[in-house]
């Protein structure tokens, strides 16, 4: 019996209209092996937590460039945990700042990749901190 593939949903929530960065990732994560769900632009954390429980994904990734990271992403976190998907590993991408990275780790992102992050650093994380998928 085959292992199941890790499910990733790569996801860029708000208005940001830039997924240059969240398409290299899902390539690099789907050419890894994974099972990639790429949702596209403009959505909202609600689209994102269901897309999440509908494709029974292992993992979530967050792309942000506008700047919203400290409103979207809790928004994204605190669904989660609503209905019952708290063990969905939360990984956010794009340009935060800094300072902003212990408060994101606090509210339950596992991991903050910036812009220049290998792409294996990134498949790597995955692999280690996603539980066997059953």
């Amino acid at each position: 019996m085959s292992e199941r593939k890790i499910r990733v949903v790569v996801a860029k929530p708000g208005l940001d209209g830039h997924d240059r960065g969240a398409k290299i990732i899902a390539r690099a994560l789907r050419d890894a092996g994974m099972e990639v769900i790429y949702t596209g632009l403009h959505q909202t954390p609600e689209q994102i937590a269901a897309t999440v429980i509908q494709e029974d994904a292992d993992a979530v990734g967050l792309s942000i460039l506008s700047g919203a990271h400290m409103t979207l992403v809790p928004k994204v976190v605190a669904m989660l945990r609503e209905q019952g998907a708290e063990d969905v590993l939360v990984t956010v991408g794009g340009t935060i700042p800094a300072d902003d990275i212990p408060e994101l780790k606090r509210l339950g992102v596992a991991e903050v990749f910036t812009p220049g992050a290998p792409t294996d650093d990134i498949v790597e994380f995955l692999r280690d901190h996603v539980a066997a998928p059953a």
